[in-house]
């Protein structure tokens, strides 16, 4: 029998839930257990159920489902450390969704440290690697099962296991020596992290938490229904719209969507719909400007003859036009061979650029740097672009994102993100076309016709589970 501090411990647990979250947790252990009245189940009343692995299945991936079970099995309800056991108890089981669920970061370190290592002490960079690719591949696995990816599906991305090892990476990146200094490739793989490093780093990237919490909620289908005080999970995967039935391929995989989407203003990230497709729409820099003016904040990705996959996040309504626009909410991204989003520096507001049939200034769409040496740069010679920063971009900090300076691209795609402006309540409220006659002239300019129903295309409904 538990002593009074131990149930104590317990109920200070349970009262973390509400009471119709208490409910949805006893359901689901009562799913998920077994009565163990065998006599392997040591000092367990015959009565009593627990949890075995093999009744973890299912949705998970069965990498994911062993870690769990570690990660539960650490709970120790003893005080005193007697090696773990084969079953899971219910108090070990309310504990472990206490601390995942709603604890912080000191809370789910143990537990965190046991799903990365079974044994105690410190781990490796490899094995962190490898538990946060298990747990990024879960997430995707998991949402994909559940129909929850919003209108995504695994066949409209591209192949989610290089994005699954690329955002695995990324976060690892954020991984900090007591000494501040953060160890990079092979040395990172091979160098010991102890728990208060661990513990640092779940506290200092969000991504660690929400994914597990997604793992936790829609792995074993518990609270997952339940209103959430946060925004982070309801938006992790922001709804698609605009490729459902056309057979298109998107450059973004389903990891990196997540990434980039997670960087983007809060009021931006539940929705993203294609606006322009190189291999949709055909490829000329005016059907470009035709598609993508007067639509809101986008994200302009590309990719190069060489593979590589990289853009810019555009936070204000493309104009043409031949100065600088935007705000510091702009950022420049790669995607591919590594994920990683560069933010403006402070040091010039050139954040991004749109110009087309003037003969004074350079024609193309830009985003940092300056005129002739930008972070990305696309020419209104359609197909042609650069990426230059020796060593970064001045207004984003970025690398070369392209494999060459100067490279020619093989696809492009234009997402707009947020309520597209002309839609957003349109009860009363006039287009921009309606009240603003230069954009009318420009639209005009970039092919479109002067009536403002020429500019709205028809916008699809796509069903979000599909």
């Amino acid at each position: 029998k538990m002593g009074n501090a131990e149930s104590n411990a317990y109920q200070n647990h349970l009262s973390r839930f509400l009471p119709e979250e208490q409910s949805e947790i006893d359901e689901v252990f009562d799913a998920l257990s077994v009565s163990s009245g065998s006599a392997g189940a040591k000092n367990i009343k015959a009565t009593k159920k627990t949890v075995t692995l093999a009744y973890l299945r299912e949705p998970l991936p069965e990498q994911m489902t062993a870690r769990l079970y570690n990660g539960m099995r650490s709970i120790d309800l003893t005080g005193k450390s007697s090696g773990l056991s084969e079953q899971i108890a219910k108090e070990q089981f309310v504990i472990f969704m206490s601390n995942l669920l709603k604890g912080n970061a000191n809370e789910k370190i143990t537990i965190i440290m046991r799903m990365i290592s079974k044994t105690e002490g410190p781990v490796k960079g490899k094995q962190i690697q490898e538990f946060t690719e298990d747990l990024i591949m879960s997430v995707v696995h998991v949402l994909s099962y559940r129909k929850e990816l919003k209108g995504w599906n695994l066949e409209n991305t591209r192949d989610s296991e290089s994005g699954v090892k690329a955002l695995a990476s990324q976060l690892l990146s954020e991984l900090k020596l007591a000494d501040g200094t953060k160890p990079v490739g092979p040395q990172l793989m091979e160098t010991s992290f102890g728990q208060s490093v661990i513990e640092d780093w779940v506290y200092r990237v969000p991504q660690i938490s929400i994914f597990l919490s997604v793992v936790i909620r829609q792995g074993l289908h518990v609270l997952y229904s339940l209103p959430d005080q946060t925004n982070d999970i309801l938006n992790l995967v922001p709804r698609c719209k605009g490729i459902k039935g056309r057979g298109h391929v998107s450059l973004l995989d389903i990891p990196s969507v997540i990434y980039i989407n997670s960087h983007l203003p809060a009021e931006l990230q539940h929705k993203w719909q294609l606006l322009f497709s190189s291999r949709l729409h055909g490829e000329s820099f005016s059907q470009l400007c035709g598609h993508i003016v007067d639509k809101g904040p986008c994200i302009v990705t590309l990719k190069d003859l060489d593979g590589y996959i990289f853009g810019g996040f555009a936070s204000h309504s493309w104009e043409v036009k031949p100065q600088f626009q935007g705000d510091n909410r702009c950022f420049l991204f790669s995607v591919y061979p590594s994920l990683a989003v560069h933010l403006y520096t402070g040091y010039n507001d050139h954040y991004m650029y749109l110009n087309h049939g003037q003969q004074t200034m350079p024609n193309g769409l830009g985003m940092g740097g300056q005129h002739g040496y930008f972070g990305l740069w696309i020419d209104s010679d359609y197909g042609k672009g650069h990426s230059k920063a020796k060593p970064r971009c001045t207004t984003y900090n970025s690398p070369q994102l392209s494999a060459k300076e100067d490279f020619t691209f093989d696809a492009m795609e234009v997402w707009a993100v947020g309520d597209l402006p002309e839609r957003a309540g349109t009860k009363g409220k006039k287009s921009i076309l309606d009240v603003d006659p230069e954009a009318r002239a420009l639209l005009e300019m970039t092919g479109k016709s002067r009536q403002s129903e020429g500019l709205r295309e028809p916008v699809e409904e796509d069903d979000d589970d599909e």
